[in-house]
């Protein structure tokens, strides 16, 4: 007797339903390209204000300009892409970047621009990032027939992106300069635009009749009772002050003084690469409780944090990065899929935006206090501190029943006006 697997209950669709539609390649493509190009950016304005004479505070400055705009708008980006629907608000996000980024292209290219005028266009880029991202969210559970495993696809090719946006930006800047980077960084934004553009979707209907206001208050409620979601954000929220946030600007200090900056530039590429592996672990494994699937994982990152706390031998370094890449990947994978497979789409827009507004002023509280907390009381300190942190805030995941005990999504929410899924034909019996 022939003993038939059981279709996964977090596939939106009928079994064998393929990944690589005609939309979700859009989608893909659009993300992909777009990652590419923010992995420019830091390369492109570093190079284009160096070389204007002007001092690395500066670089700092336009970045950010960049964040705070991001971190400040994002909620009234998910309350517009309930309003008017998230791809027209990504559509309208890239549109703003490509002129926001064209016209850094045309003033590097022109020579030393002033610093106000890049603060302020970077701050433009800054507020299409607020409008796009709250879209992300929610575009995906409609054009993947898996959503796991789209995340996964996706968090592996992002992966690969950000590491080769630095690397052609580097690349370009010798060969043309920051203009000819910015240049193509801005046709970034027009592909990626274009892409959303030709997607073809059921049609949501947008949330109409309401302030602003009154929809972020909405939000907020909605955020609020679920005790998980909050929980989650809650204790991320010190991961990032305590362990995400200092870690970056640390490991760029320590190997670098340890070894070299092309040692650290090769040890960033060691953790994309663990990145792009603790993607493809998440294309294969499907757990019962992902959230506590994703804990167990998270566990590994204080590997990463004491290899570089201790003065360990090149191959323990690497090893340690790669793990700690493999670790957030794999929880971030994990998180994502949860988010936009237990929560109804109706609120997912603004719900992620307060989710991607926590974690991020957080990281940049983290990244901030990094430095002078360091000078304080010893980089071996901060690092096996954020190790021990790591631990303990796991185990606070672990010790909350709503998170630990979280299934996963029997079905994810169907969007309005999307056509029921085709029974497969069952199979007569040999």
């Amino acid at each position: 007797m022939t003993v038939k697997r059981p279709r996964d209950p977090a596939i939106p669709g009928p079994a064998g339903t393929p990944l690589w539609n005609r939309n979700f390649r859009l989608f893909f493509l659009a993300r992909t390209v777009a990652r590419f190009g923010d992995g420019m950016v830091p390369v492109a304005l570093a190079a284009g204000l160096l070389d204007a004479g002007h001092g690395a505070s500066s670089v700092s400055f336009a970045l950010g300009a960049w964040m705070a705009c991001f971190a400040g708008f994002v909620l009234f980006g998910g309350v517009l892409a309930d309003r008017f629907t998230p791809r027209r608000m990504m559509v309208l996000a890239d549109v703003t970047r490509l002129f926001g980024t064209a016209a850094l292209a045309v003033l590097f290219a022109g020579g030393a621009p002033p610093l106000w005028l890049v603060y302020a266009l970077s701050a433009v880029n800054g507020l299409g990032a607020a409008l796009f991202q709250p879209g992300v969210a929610s575009m995906l559970p409609v054009l993947s027939p898996d959503v796991q495993r789209g995340n996964a696809v996706l968090r592996v090719t992002e992966s690969l992106a950000t590491m080769a946006g630095p690397a052609a930006a580097g690349a370009l800047a010798g060969f043309g300069g920051p203009g000819t980077i910015f240049a193509v960084n801005a046709a970034t934004f027009g592909i990626s635009g274009l892409c959303l553009f030709l997607v073809r979707m059921a049609t949501m209907k947008p949330v109409r009749g309401d302030t602003m206001l009154t929809e972020l208050i909405g939000g907020w409620r909605e955020f609020r009772a679920r005790s998980w979601l909050w929980g989650v954000i809650a204790v991320w929220s010190v991961y990032g002050v305590t362990v995400l946030g200092p870690m970056v600007p640390l490991e760029a200090v320590v190997v670098t003084e340890r070894h070299s900056s092309a040692m650290f530039g090769l040890m960033m590429t060691v953790h994309g690469a663990g990145n792009v592996a603790g993607g493809l672990l998440a294309l294969r494994l499907r757990p019962a409780r992902p959230l506590f699937a994703g804990t167990v994982a998270l566990l590994a990152v204080a590997a990463n944090l004491l290899v570089l706390a201790y003065d360990v031998p090149l191959p323990l370094l690497a090893a340690g990065f790669f793990v700690g890449g493999v670790a957030l990947a794999f929880w971030l994978v994990m998180w994502s899929t949860t988010v936009q497979t237990m929560i109804p789409p109706e609120a997912l827009n603004r719900l992620h935006a307060y989710d991607v507004a926590g974690s991020l002023i957080m990281l940049a509280v983290g990244r901030a206090l990094a430095g002078p907390v360091a000078e304080a009381v010893g980089t071996h300190e901060v690092l096996v501190g954020g190790a021990v942190v790591n631990v303990l805030v796991c185990g606070a995941l672990f010790a909350s029943r709503p998170i630990r005990d979280l299934p996963r999504a029997p079905r994810p929410p169907t969007p309005t006006g999307a056509p029921p899924p085709t029974p497969r034909p069952r199979k007569s019996p040999a």
